[in-house]
Parts: structure tokens; sequence; C-alpha cells
């Protein structure tokens, strides 16, 4: 019996230090530099899983631009990079707009990023800048240098003068797309878009409030069909949303007091490569 527990916890010291030994998932799929040549496909959660056969948004086209090339999350799922091009088509037609400045997708093979999101692992998630694509020939330099514009006063509880019609018509077009989950962006903006929408609000539901998101708004698309991997997020709930991004912003203006019986927080654990979905091992090993 003795002998039997000493080799149960010698096997398991023996795993928790081959597990430990393993590189970061996010340093492997960081290092890849084109995509898998597999059939599109996503695997996991928005925020633990890989992307197979994703496809590169062109650096320039006629209504968008892919920033920041030098990250090279210019990556997505099919659906993604039609849905890019769609809809920067819409915003070039609006008043001092000629389409749309692209931030990041995915990286080629989707997966945890070296750097920054937690979700866009993927190829369903998108980053909008917020500041009008005016000049659709920027140079990758220039590309590197420009930054977008922040949309928000007073920490997210309203919109600031750089708010126009044009976002509110470019965020609505954005969730009124059935392949559209869900929207995230500064609170104030949801609120702002809440008071002004006369038409049909059901888009509404979709556009969530979350903190930060008021230099970029957020898209992220369902799992598209024939992706059996892929786990979609909880629908929003029910309505417009409007009380609840109200709430967001009350709690701004006055915030409640804190939670003394609040837990601490946890330092979120870095993925390793035996923490996603198993195809995730044939999506790095994949020409």
């Amino acid at each position: 019996m003795i002998l039997l527990r000493f080799l149960t916890i010698l096997a398991a010291i023996v795993l928790t230090n081959t597990a430990t030994a393993q590189p970061l998932a996010k340093q492997l799929f960081g290092a890849q530099k084109a995509s898998s040549q597999q059939k599109s496909a996503a695997f996991g959660s928005y925020s633990r899983g890989c992307a197979a056969g994703s496809v590169q948004l062109p650096e320039t086209g006629p209504t968008w631009q892919a920033m920041r090339l030098s990250r090279n999350r210019n990556w997505g799922h099919p659906e993604a990079i039609d849905y890019v091009q769609d809809l920067s088509k819409f915003a070039a037609k609006q008043p001092g707009w000629n389409g749309l400045y692209v931030g990041d997708i995915s990286q080629p093979r989707g997966g945890p990023m070296t750097s920054g999101h937690r979700s866009h692992q993927l190829g369903l998630d998108i980053d909008i800048w917020m500041l009008p694509g005016d000049n659709m020939r920027l140079s990758r330099k220039a590309r590197e240098n420009i930054s977008s514009i922040s949309l928000r006063r007073s920490n997210g509880a309203f919109v600031n003068g750089n708010w126009t019609q044009q976002h509110h018509a470019v965020l609505r077009q954005a969730a009124k797309d059935k392949r559209v989950a869900r929207i995230f962006v500064f609170p104030g903006a949801k609120v702002e878009m809440c008071k002004n929408e006369k038409g049909n609000r059901a888009y509404l539901r979709k556009i969530r409030p979350w903190w930060g998101h008021h230099y970029h708004f957020h898209v992220r698309l369902k799992c598209p069909r024939g992706s059996n991997g892929c786990v979609n997020q909880d629908s929003p709930p029910k309505g417009d949303g409007c009380a609840e991004a109200q709430q967001w912003v009350n709690n701004i203006l006055n915030p409640p007091p804190p939670d003394p019986n609040a837990p601490a927080p946890k330092k979120r654990r870095e993925y390793r490569l035996a923490d996603l979905p198993q195809q995730c091992t044939q999506v790095l090993q994949s020409n």
C-alpha cells in the first residue's frame, strides 16, 4: 500500500513537471507566420481555442485597410473576412468615411496571443477602429504610427465630441448582420444609441457594454455552420439591454462600495497546448 501511494505521488510529480516544461501555447501560436493547410474551422471557445485554414484579410482593399501589419493579426475564418468586406462597403457610403480601419482579427492559426487579447483565438473576433477610414492609401509605416480616436467621456459614461451619427449607423449595420453574436463597446456609446434609435431596436440586444472599447468596437461572430468543434458564447439576455447599459453608466458615475466579502482576484493561468482542444495540435502540425 505504501509503495503504491509512493508511485502514485511520483507519477503525479512527473506529469506536473512535464506539463510545466511545455512551452506556453501563446509562444507556439504566436510563432506561426501562415495559416494551416486545412479546411477552415474554429475549435474551442473564443478565449481558449485555435483556428484551422484561416484566410488573410488583404492589407488594402477598396474600402478597408488592415492596421498594425507588423502584428500579423489580419487572419480569420472566411466568414470573418467576408464580414469585414461587407461592413466596409457600408461604411464607405457614410459622409466623411471611405471605409474601415481594421485592427486585430486573429493570428494565422488563432490560439492565445503573445500580447493583448484574451479572446480573438478562433478567427471570429474583429476589432474595428473608431477613427473614420478616410484615407485608403496609407503606407505600412503610417499604419504602424497612426492612432485611432477615443469616443468616451467621463471614463466611458458618455460619448464625447468625436461621436457622430455615422458611428451609430456603422454600429447598427454591424450588429444587424445575422452572422454577429455580439458587439462590445463602452457603456456610454450603448446608452447614446439607445437614446437616439428611432427605428427597429432589435439589433441593440447585440450591442453589449464592456470596459475599454472606446478606441475600437469589437465584433464577435457566431460559430460558422460546420464548425462542430466551435463553442458559441451564450446568447445575450432578451430585450434591448438599454437598462443594463444605463446601470453600467450609473456605476461609473457613482461607484458602489466594494464588497468586503469578495474573493481576491485570481491570476489568470497561461495556457499550454494541452489546455486547448485536441484539434489544436493538428492545427500547429499542419503545413
